[in-house]
């Protein structure tokens, strides 16, 4: 299963335990309070705000949580000056790794970030050493089990999506982040679940992790990055077979 849908799809089951922890949401918070610190506070005309905020309701925070973030981000409330960071790398196998982080403290969390690969077998490189091998595009996955793939190429096609394939259990749908909007709520108004429905960076090609351990190295790297506190997001290219990534989830 490619890294960029299985890895988004981990990210998503994890979701409770995180929003129980708090952690989700304190992420969620720092990313609408970016957004609206660039763009303004209002999410008709502040697409970035509006995904954060669809975010944010997608995991329950509490709509007071949302417009303090919002405050805080457009100056009516004080705050931390979070700053948007990329840190890239190479895990186990050879799979590159983009992580986008926001931090009030860069010189505390790029040191960190370097141990969480070394201490689970990767390296951190230099700005720019895998980012050319992504691109961001608009990703949706749907259960196989929800509609048919005839329907639901008509749907996405019509709304703008680039690509669909079957990636394991679930069809995975691309589109330029411009039409994300458009296709999201397109597959909403047909009644269609969506099992993931985020902008990410998307691989344009992935590296096949056919290695019981180093998968397990891989997930852990990954899982262990994801738990940083100032980590948002994270990519990676890994291709790991359905049967071997059972094996290594159990």
């Amino acid at each position: 299963m490619s890294g960029h849908s299985h890895w988004a799809g981990i990210k998503h089951k994890k979701a409770v335990v995180d929003a129980r922890r708090g952690k989700l949401w304190s992420k969620l918070a720092r990313m609408i309070i970016v957004a609206a610190r660039q763009g303004g506070g209002d999410p008709a005309t502040n697409l970035n705000l509006r995904y954060a905020i669809d975010k944010a309701k997608a995991a329950n925070m509490p709509k007071d949580t949302i417009e303090k973030a919002i405050k805080r981000g457009t100056g009516g409330l004080e705050g931390s000056n979070y700053e948007e960071v990329v840190y890239e790398g190479y895990g186990p196998g050879g799979v590159a790794i983009m992580v986008e982080v926001l931090t009030d403290n860069r010189n505390r969390t790029a040191p960190e970030m370097k141990k969480l690969f070394e201490r689970h077998g990767g390296s951190m490189g230099a700005a720019g050493c895998v980012s050319w091998m992504f691109s961001k595009k608009g990703l949706i996955t749907v259960s196989t089990s929800a509609a048919s793939e005839e329907r639901l190429l008509d749907i996405a096609l019509a709304a703008g999506a680039d690509d669909m394939k079957i990636s394991g259990d679930v069809f995975e749908i691309t589109c330029e982040p411009a039409r994300f909007e458009e296709l999201k709520k397109a597959l909403e108004r047909e009644g269609i679940p969506l099992n993931v429905a985020e902008i990410a960076m998307v691989p344009k090609s992935n590296v096949s992790v056919t290695d019981p351990e180093v998968a397990r190295k891989v997930i852990s790297l990954m899982e262990a990055i994801e738990d940083h506190d100032d980590v948002q997001n994270a990519y990676a290219n890994f291709d790991i077979p359905a049967e071997i990534l059972t094996k290594v989830s159990s």
